[in-house]
């Protein structure tokens, strides 16, 4: 296996585990994610719907990402997901927000928020790259394909051309 497969494959892991580990911990404890969900700065008629919405995509991605054959998707959702997420945690640290939410993040909530926000860049940044990565692997198995068909095109068109040479 090269190097780039490698690299690909543990990035594609190490961000399906984060996600089924943070989908894990909210499911597991719902009231609990209910509640963190409640104290952040955005308002608690949304709460209902992230309940559910940010553990489940995070389960759809952990599937994407595992795939290989649709893993492009898998990579370009988990480095949108988190790069909102980072951006959240970043404005958190700026002091954007008129007061600091508690730590939403069941997997990281006992971590301070800069922390949170190095783990985030980390993450998204191996997003970025597995999906940068990716798409490099994918379009070098297109050009591969392609090459293959069209030399075998090329082979039966010298071969009916001979065909026609010799009947002549």
């Amino acid at each position: 296996m090269k190097i780039k497969q490698w690299i690909l494959e543990i990035s594609a892991y190490l961000a399906a585990l984060l996600f089924l580990y943070t989908a894990a911990s909210k499911l597991a404890d719902l009231a609990k994610f209910q509640h963190q969900l409640n104290n952040q700065v955005f308002g608690n008629q949304y709460t209902p719907f992230l309940t559910y919405a940010i553990p489940l995509s995070e389960l759809a991605v952990t599937i994407l990402l595992v795939w290989p054959k649709i893993r492009v998707y898998g990579f370009a959702v988990f480095t949108c997901m988190m790069a909102a997420f980072t951006l959240y945690v970043a404005l958190v640290t700026a002091n954007y927000f008129d007061r600091i939410p508690c730590g939403c993040a069941t997997a990281f909530e006992h971590l301070s928020w800069s922390w949170h926000l190095a783990i985030n860049i980390f993450f998204t940044l191996l997003g970025g790259g597995g999906l940068i990565l990716q798409l490099i692997e994918n379009k070098t198995r297109v050009q591969a394909g392609a090459s293959k068909y069209s030399l075998r095109e090329d082979q039966e068109k010298a071969e009916n051309l001979q065909k026609r040479v010799s009947t002549s």
